[in-house]
């Protein structure tokens, strides 16, 4: 069997980490490289890095001197990102130099080496939609309405330069919300877990009627590497969930399965000033057929609890 050298971007992070667990279970790796700087949210612990087949890069995307000893690279998987909303909003000139000069060297990297590009964005880049409003589809026109979206949005249409361009072989997927172990602590689900055990108010946005569509994290995982191997260069990939909640139903869906562990919990909620800019609504359809999300499995938070309360 021929075996090729894969590198996988942002691969200590939440998504990023699992794409890797779902990639050392092929048998056509010769070499796993992955880059990360170890950002927020990002660890060393979230990767298997005890694999022989598995090399650890710690350097920003940004910076040439994480390419300097690379082979000649077969498939690139592209995930690191600066992907905090509310960061963004404090701090948006980071996000322009992870998303936007990281997404334009790795696109350099592919078209030096001629590899396959599977390039990872969000939903957010379309937009938000009102409570009634049909779902975004992969023809929705970009509307990125906060730092984080609009550099994502940008680093999309550079994806899209390149293969108009230089003819590289590319595809871009957009997902959803994504639950499930190993997610930075800043965001909603590990924080309202936090909270509970430490007996503090859950801090809800607004009225907490803002509307997420969510999906398993593994799931994701498998689409992504389901369209490195079986999708059309030129392509966008929307990857949705199977379930729609309010902010408020997530909340009480976490406060739900955490008092299966610990009953002795007593939960409270405190609404606070919503967030600039806050999307109201989304969710995405797909004019794709791809197994992955097919078969993905029924909402559930039970290995995300059990991960954070030990």
């Amino acid at each position: 069997m021929k075996r090729y050298n894969y590198l996988v971007t942002g691969a200590a992070g939440f998504i990023g980490s699992h794409v890797v667990d779902e990639l050392l279970k092929r048998d056509d790796i010769l070499q796993l490289f992955i880059i990360d700087k170890l950002g927020e949210g990002s660890s060393v612990s979230n990767m298997n890095v005890h694999d022989k087949r598995v090399r650890f890069i710690m350097e920003d995307i940004a910076n040439d001197s994480a390419y300097e000893d690379l082979p000649n690279i077969d498939f690139i998987l592209h995930l690191a990102a600066e992907s905090h909303v509310d960061r963004s909003i404090t701090n948006p000139l980071a996000c322009m130099t992870s998303n936007l000069m990281g997404t334009a060297k790795i696109l350099e990297l592919t078209r030096k080496d001629g590899a396959r590009l599977v390039s990872v964005s969000t939903d957010e880049v379309y937009g938000h939609l009102q409570l009634d409003e049909p779902a975004f589809t992969e023809e929705t026109i970009l509307a990125p309405r906060s730092p984080y979206s609009a550099t994502k949005a940008g680093a999309d249409l550079l994806v899209q330069s390149y293969i108009t361009t230089y003819g590289i072989d590319a595809s871009i997927t957009r997902c959803c919300n994504n639950y499930g172990p190993r997610q930075a602590c800043e965001k909603l689900i590990p924080t309202v877990i936090g909270k509970l055990l430490k007996d503090e108010p859950i801090p809800i946005y607004g009225n907490g009627q803002n509307i997420r569509e969510w999906v398993h994290v593994t799931d994701h995982a498998k689409a992504i590497i389901e369209v490195l191997h079986t999708g059309h260069t030129d392509t966008v990939y929307n990857i949705p969930g199977s379930i729609h909640l309010t902010n408020l139903e997530m909340v009480d869906k976490i406060i739900e399965k955490v008092l299966e562990f610990k009953p002795e919990i007593n939960p409270s909620i405190e609404f606070v000033d919503d967030r600039a800019g806050h999307d109201f609504k989304y969710s995405i359809s797909t004019k794709h057929s791809l197994k992955s999300v097919r078969d993905q499995r029924d909402f559930d938070l039970s290995d995300t609890v059990e991960f954070y309360l030990k």
